[in-house]
């Protein structure tokens, strides 16, 4: 990846074991204030535990286990960490 450029996915792309940094949210504002209370905040580095392709995703956000709708989770930018 070229320096300088930006390429952002929705959480739902992530594999198990990815980690990505939080970039903005595409969800109704109910959806967003709940995620900020949970600590899910732009430039916060989340890490996908679980995600089977179908049903709920498992990530780790601020040293937190949180399970996250796939709907929530489609609506959430992230830009990828690449090792």
């Amino acid at each position: 990846m070229p320096h300088g450029t930006h390429f952002y996915s929705p959480l739902t792309e992530l594999s198990s074991g990815e980690r990505a940094v939080i970039f903005q949210f595409n969800i109704p504002n109910t959806t967003v204030n709940r995620l900020l209370s949970l600590g899910f905040t732009p430039g916060v580095e989340i890490s996908m535990m679980q995600n089977y392709g179908r049903g709920p995703l498992v990530v780790v956000v601020r040293g937190t286990r949180v399970a996250l709708g796939r709907s929530e989770a489609l609506g959430i930018l992230v830009n990828r960490r690449y090792q």
